[in-house]
């Protein structure tokens, strides 16, 4: 459209709710930044860019965040531990401190085999495409 070119024409047209949250939910899907914009576009069959989620993607986006902070917390758990062994004066909080060693050590494998298990699962999904 050229710069001298101005718009000054209206156009209306009367929607029910329902048609006018139905066209307000394909806009939020798009890039265009406002009705009017979208509007025009599919009006004059011009190209409108959709957004489009990938649910699995998004799915294992969440899982993967889920599963960090359970990584974050058990590192934080361990690191503490270590301090408590360096800290330590008597053979027999040594004895305690390994036991908690364990414990921690166990949690952390679980977590890195529900990792791999969820990485296969998202694989998986993803080569049946």
């Amino acid at each position: 459209m050229s710069e001298k070119a101005k718009r000054n024409r209206l156009v209306q047209a009367r929607l029910t709710p329902a048609e006018y949250d139905r066209i307000f939910k394909k806009l939020s899907k798009t890039t265009c930044h406002n009705l009017s914009d979208y509007m025009r576009k599919v009006l004059l069959d011009k190209a409108v860019t959709v957004n489009i989620r990938n649910q699995s993607l998004d799915d294992f986006m969440s899982e993967m965040v889920r599963l960090r902070t359970e990584l974050n917390a058990i590192g934080n758990n361990y690191n503490q531990l270590v301090k408590r062994l360096h800290a330590i004066e008597q053979v027999s909080e040594i004895k305690e401190w390994l036991t908690l060693n364990e414990s921690a050590r166990k949690l952390l494998l679980s977590k890195v085999e529900e990792i791999k298990a969820k990485i296969a699962q998202i694989n998986d999904k993803w080569l049946q495409s």
